[in-house]
Formats: structure tokens, sequence, C-alpha cells
């Protein structure tokens, strides 16, 4: 099982990223799918939710409006796009995959970081 986050990087604020998560080793498309992510000295927060048709979307209220949530089933891949970044979204990123209680993975996570 593996997940693999990349996109992350230095942006300014105002600006966007769109994060990708790759996944393998498991069917994607029985697993829903989250974003968290952790800012240091904080605790791990989640970020975004999608089920696994795709058909449903939630967000932290900190980020609604500005980031939207999707997954290819065909490419195993799920995204992120931030838009209209802010220093408080200064985070390691973590793709999540999750089925019931008992399966759980985790991607290495991608830092994004929001600077002038």
């Amino acid at each position: 099982v593996q997940l693999v986050e990349s996109g992350g990087g230095l942006v300014q604020p105002g600006g966007s990223l769109r994060l990708s998560c790759a996944a393998s080793g498991f069917t994607f498309s029985s697993y829903a799918m989250s974003w968290y992510r952790q800012a240091p000295g904080k605790e791990r927060e989640l970020v975004a939710t999608i089920t696994r048709n795709g058909g449903t979307t939630d967000y932290a209220d900190s980020v609604k409006v500005r980031f939207t949530i999707s997954r290819d089933n065909a490419k195993n891949t799920v995204y992120l796009r931030m838009n209209s970044l802010k220093f408080e979204d200064t985070a390691v990123y973590y793709c999540d995959a999750k089925r019931g209680v008992l399966f759980d993975y985790w991607g290495q996570g991608t830092q994004v970081t929001v600077s002038s």
C-alpha cells in the first residue's frame, strides 16, 4: 500500500497550489479519501473529505470556499486545489485513505509554506 503526495511548495499569500495523492496497492475506489494537515506545534486537523464515488465532499470551516477536494478513480488519485492561500495554511499536508474502522492508510506528507 502506498500513498504518495506531491505538489507542495512555497507560495505567496493569495496564491494557489494543487496537491495530488497517488494511491497504489489497494482498491482506491472502495476508500473514502481525506486531506489532513499539521502545522508546527499543532495537532493534525482534517481539511477535506471525499466519498468513494466523489459524490459528497466536506471541508473544515477554515478552508471552505477556498479549497476543493476531488478524485479520479481511473487514475487512483485524489487532489486538493487550494486557492487564496493564507499564512495560516502553512503545514504538512497528508493524504489519508479509509475504509471502515480497520483500514486506514497514510501518505508521508508534503510541505506547503505560505510566505511573502
